[in-house]
């Protein structure tokens, strides 16, 4: 397998995470969507990244497509995430809520950097939803009685949120600063310190037009 995308995107970065715990080998392409275009639009029409790109050809082309392919190719009992029911929903509650913190502080930073006079709505806008979605994951966090979200292991809502923490923390640095929530500020540092958090990293490189 091929992933294409470099690991200071959050959602390229869960997906090789994800991949290194399981045991899936895979080719790394550490391709920009910027600086490398014509090669990922021969995979991904939509020009974005993680994309898989599996044995026979097949391109995968969404995160969450990804993972849940990935969580088919091992046992039940080494997923992370659950295979039904209410904790299921749960942890993909949980992912789908970082994943939107993530979604919004890319098109913050787009806003921001590419365009001559940026909208003050829209930027206000996605400022609130990062801070709200911050805030909602502190305290849904803080209801979790082990030190993880699912249970005393490591699970994809650990392995998304942190991933998502990092990439928000250097894009926006006022934005990412983790005071106000200290039980996310603990997580992050306890699965930053792990050797595949720290195998798996690169910092921000701000994207060129």
């Amino acid at each position: 397998m091929i992933l294409i995308g470099q690991f200071d995107s959050p959602f390229t970065r869960r997906v090789a995470i994800t991949m290194r715990l399981y045991g899936i080998p895979f080719e790394h392409a550490p391709w920009s969507v910027f600086g490398d275009a014509d090669r990922i639009r021969a995979y991904n029409p939509l020009l974005r990244v993680p994309t898989l790109v599996l044995e026979d050809g097949t391109a995968l082309v969404d995160s969450q497509a990804i993972l849940d392919h990935l969580d088919g190719l091992v046992e039940p009992e080494r997923r992370l995430l659950p295979a039904g029911g209410l904790v299921r929903a749960e942890a993909m509650r949980i992912c789908a809520v970082a994943g939107g913190v993530g979604d919004k502080a890319v098109a913050l930073f787009y806003e921001l950097r590419l365009h001559e006079a940026p909208s003050a709505f829209y930027v206000e806008r996605c400022q609130r939803q990062i801070r709200d979605g911050l805030a909602w994951l502190e305290a849904a966090y803080a209801t979790r009685p082990g030190p993880f979200w699912s249970d005393d292991r490591m699970s994809q809502p650990d392995i998304t949120a942190v991933s998502i923490l990092r990439h928000l923390g250097e894009a926006h640095p006022d934005l990412g600063r983790l005071e106000a929530h200290p039980r996310l500020a603990a997580l992050a540092a306890r699965l930053e310190a792990t050797e595949v958090f720290r195998e798996i990293t690169q910092p921000f490189i701000a994207p060129s037009s």
